[in-house]
C-alpha cells in the first residue's frame, strides 16, 4: 500500500503519486518576518518537516521550498513603531525564525526565496498577467481581476457571488471590483520601493508564493502546504494567479494543518493568546515540544495547555528510559545460539509495531496513531527485560532499530543516537583542549607539553593557530 493524503482541493484522501517518478516537489508557506515565532506557527513547520522526513524515508527525493515574507505592510508597521528601518527589522526576526527552527530540530528547507529577492521575477509575472488579460492598473496599483479567472474558489469552495455581497471598494482603492487583490502596490511615501513598468512600488503578498514557487519548482509541482488560514485568501488567490498566467494545474495536492487552540480560540498574535518557541524553550527540551505537537494528526486542532505538554514531557521519558533500559541491558546480553518464548514474543511486537507505524503515517502522516505502536514497543521491552536473567543481543537490537526509525521520521531521540563513542572522545579531547590552554595561561608548560605528547601518541595532533587550538587525527 502507498501512501494516501488529504488533499484540501477534493476534500478526501487520494493515492500519493507525484508528478515525477521518486521526487516530490513540495513548498510551504513561510513566516512573515516581523516578530517571533510561536507555537501556532511551529506547528505547521514541525507538521511539513514530520511529513518531508517520512516521504524521504520512503525513499523520495524531496526538493522543499520555504519562502521568507521580508516586505509587507506588517513589517512597515512594525518598523514604523519601532522606529527600525524595515529591512533591518526583517533580517532581524528572519534570523531568529531560523534560530526557532534549528532548535526545533526542523530540517532546514532546500531553497528558502525572499521577496526583495526575486522583485524583478514577480514583476515578470505581474506583467504576464496583464498580457493576457487577468490583470489592470488601478490608481493605486495592479490588481487580479478575479472575476476572469471561471474556477475562482475551487480550494476554498467559496461562493463568488457570496463574497460580493456586502463587499465594497474602499476610499481611495483603485480596484474595480471589491473581490480584486492586489498585485502591485504604487508606493506610498516613506516605504520601502522599486521601479516596476506602473512606477514605484512593492509586490503584494499572494503574487510572491506563485513567482518564487514556480521558479524554483515549475510549473506544475507536488506539495503545496501551510496552516488552515491560509485556504482563504491566499491560497485561492495564489491559485487564480498562477493558473491564469500558466494555464496548467498548478498543485497536485494541498495539505494544510490545524489550529493550536487556547481556551477555544486560535492562537494568534492578535489576540494576545500566544506562547513563543523562545519562551517555550525555556521550559521544555526542543523535542518535548515535537512530542506535543505529533501527539495529534497535523490537521486537527492542536489544544495547548501546560498539562498537556507536561502530559508529552513524561510521555517522552517513559521512552528513554527504555532506551537506556536497552543500553544497560546491551552491555550484558549474550549473543544467542537460540531464541526462547520471550524472545519470539518482544520480536513479534517489534514486527507488528513497525507494520502499525507505516500504516499510521502512510494513512495521510497520521502521526497520533503512529505513536501507538512506539509504547507498544517500550512496554514490550521492558517487560522482556523484567523477566529474563539473560537477555538476547539480537532481539534488543531489533527494538533498537526500531526507534532509530523514529528518530529519523519524528525527529525525536536524535540526539541519544549521536552519542557514540567516537563523540564522547571527540568531547573528551575538546576538554583537554581547554585544560592545556588554562594551563599555558599559568605558564605551567611542562604539564601543557605532556597534555600535547600523550594525545600525539593516541593519534592526536594538535596545531596552536591564531585562531585558538585545533586537532586532528594522524594515526593511519
Amino acid at each position: 500500500m502507498g501512501v494516501k493524503v488529504y488533499n484540501t482541493m477534493s476534500k478526501q484522501k487520494e493515492e500519493f503519486n507525484p508528478l515525477r517518478d521518486g521526487e516530490v516537489r513540495m513548498y510551504v508557506c513561510g513566516p512573515t518576518v516581523y516578530d517571533y515565532t510561536h507555537l501556532g506557527h511551529a506547528r505547521t513547520y514541525i507538521a511539513f518537516d514530520v511529513i518531508r522526513r517520512y516521504l524521504e524515508h520512503k525513499g523520495y527525493t524531496v526538493l522543499m521550498v520555504m519562502n521568507f515574507t521580508d516586505i509587507d505592510d506588517k513589517i512597515i508597521r512594525r518598523a514604523n513603531e519601532t522606529g527600525e528601518d524595515p529591512k533591518e527589522l526583517a533580517e532581524k526576526f528572519l534570523k531568529y525564525f531560523l534560530e526557532d527552527m534549528k532548535a526545533l530540530k526542523v530540517k532546514p528547507a532546500d531553497i528558502y526565496p525572499r521577496v526583495t529577492e526575486h522583485i524583478q521575477d514577480i514583476i515578470e509575472f505581474v506583467k504576464k498577467l496583464e498580457e493576457k488579460g487577468y490583470a489592470y492598473e488601478g490608481s493605486d496599483g495592479v490588481y487580479f481581476e478575479v472575476r476572469k479567472y471561471r474556477e475562482y474558489g475551487k480550494l476554498s469552495k467559496i461562493n463568488l457571488e457570496e463574497l460580493r455581497k456586502g463587499a465594497r471598494v474602499e476610499p481611495g482603492e483603485g480596484k474595480r471590483n471589491p473581490e480584486d487583490f492586489a498585485l502591485w502596490k504604487k508606493a506610498k511615501p516613506g516605504e520601502p520601493k522599486w521601479e516596476s513598468p506602473w512606477g514605484e512600488g512593492r509586490p503584494g503578498w499572494h503574487i510572491e508564493c506563485s513567482t518564487m514557487s514556480t521558479k524554483y519548482l515549475g510549473e506544475s509541482f507536488d506539495i503545496h502546504g501551510g496552516g488552515n488560514d491560509l485556504i482563504f485568501p491566499h491560497h485561492e488567490n495564489e491559485i487564480a494567479q498562477t493558473e491564469a498566467c500558466t494555464g496548467k494545474e498548478w498543485v497536485k495536492y494541498w495539505l494544510h494543518t490545524g489550529f493550536v487552540m487556547v481556551k477555544g480560540e486560535k492562537m494568534s498574535k492578535s489576540l494576545g493568546n500566544f506562547v513563543t518557541i523562545r519562551e517555550l524553550l525555556q521550559r521544555y527540551s526542543a523535542e518535548v515540544i515535537r512530542f506535543f505537537v505529533l501527539q495529534k494528526h497535523y490537521r486537527s486542532p492542536l489544544d495547548y495547555t501546560e498539562e498537556g505538554i507536561q502530559h508529552a514531557k513524561n510521555n517522552l521519558e517513559r521512552l528513554y528510559h527504555t532506551l537506556e533500559n536497552i543500553r544497560i541491558a546491551l552491555e550484558k546480553a549474550e549473543t544467542p545460539f537460540k531464541w526462547d518464548k520471550e524472545e519470539f514474543e518482544l520480536y513479534e511486537v517489534v514486527r507488528d509495531a513497525k507494520k502499525k507505524f507505516y500504516e499510521a503515517m502512510d494513512d495521510d502522516f497520521n502521526t497520533a496513531e503512529a505513536m501507538k505502536p512506539i509504547f507498544e514497543v517500550a512496554n514490550a521491552v521492558n517487560r522482556y527485560l523484567e523477566k529474563v536473567e539473560k537477555p538476547k543481543e539480537s532481539v534488543l537490537r531489533k527494538a533498537l532499530e526500531f526507534f532509530k526509525m523514529i528518530s529519523e521520521v519524528f525527529g525525536i531521540f536524535e540526539d541519544y543516537f549521536k552519542e557514540t563513542k567516537e563523540t564522547k572522545e571527540e568531547e573528551l579531547i575538546e576538554l583537554l583542549i581547554e585544560v592545556r590552554s588554562a594551563l599555558r595561561k599559568q605558564k605551567n608548560f611542562e604539564l601543557a607539553d605532556k597534555i600535547r605528547s600523550e594525545l600525539g601518541e593516541l593519534g592526536i595532533q594538535l596545531e596552536d593557530t591564531p585562531q585558538g587550538t585545533i586537532w586532528k587525527r594522524i594515526n593511519v
